[in-house]
């Protein structure tokens, strides 16, 4: 297979992020009423917009104020200030897929200023800039709308097109848009991709070697 496009999700594929919002919104909620660990947090809700958190967790219980989503967006940008950790292998297979002359982009159901914070200090959110797509711009994950899009960008078919992601909300994008996919999955267990026809990998370099880069 000739492949002309690869698209990375952002959290949990090309930065470790997740579960630092984990433990956010475990706390946060759980001092708005709604007891939940950092584990179920990333069990229901990783993947998903942010809109999307405070709609379920209000249904849960949750008392959240009217300007929640500022209040919890402002907690998690000062923590991605502190640093994020780069996902071991991303930079290594950036490098040999822009070697190999395959294109890349980055569909992510976050807003553009949470990556820029989080893809910022090690200079990838300017390496990758107008090449970075969000959920808030685009219909969100597990609508196709940001893979077709960045398909249309470079000319690249279905056929032509691999996505990366470690949510179910990406790897049924990508089923949606008929693309191969491979479900990244470094934290939790793979039952989560079951139905996506996503090939389960447990590191970047799996996805280097299916390549053939």
């Amino acid at each position: 297979m000739t492949v002309k496009l690869v698209i990375f999700d952002c959290d949990g594929v090309i930065v470790d992020s997740e579960p630092m919002t984990d433990r956010i919104l475990s706390d946060d909620l759980t001092a708005h009423g709604l007891p939940i660990s950092a584990e179920e947090i990333h069990h229901l809700f990783t993947g998903g917009t942010m809109e999307w958190v405070e709609a379920e967790s209000r249904r849960r219980g949750a008392k959240l104020p009217d300007d929640w989503l500022d209040h919890i967006y402002g907690r998690i940008f000062a923590a991605l200030d502190q640093g994020v950790p780069i996902i071991e292998g991303f930079v290594p297979l950036l490098d040999r897929i822009e070697e190999a002359g395959v294109a890349v982009a980055v569909a992510s159901n976050g807003p553009i200023p949470k990556m820029s914070r989080s893809l910022g200090p090690s200079g990838l959110f300017a390496r990758l800039d107008g090449r970075i797509l969000s959920g808030h711009d685009f219909k969100p994950k597990p609508h196709p709308a940001m893979l077709l899009h960045a398909m249309k960008q470079v000319g690249a078919a279905p056929e032509e097109t691999v996505m990366v992601d470690d949510m179910p909300a990406g790897t049924k994008a990508a089923q949606a848009a008929g693309v191969r996919c491979f479900g990244l999955c470094i934290h939790g267990t793979p039952d989560r991709f079951d139905g996506t026809g996503a090939e389960v990998v447990r590191d970047l370099m799996a996805v280097e070697k299916a390549l053939g880069l």
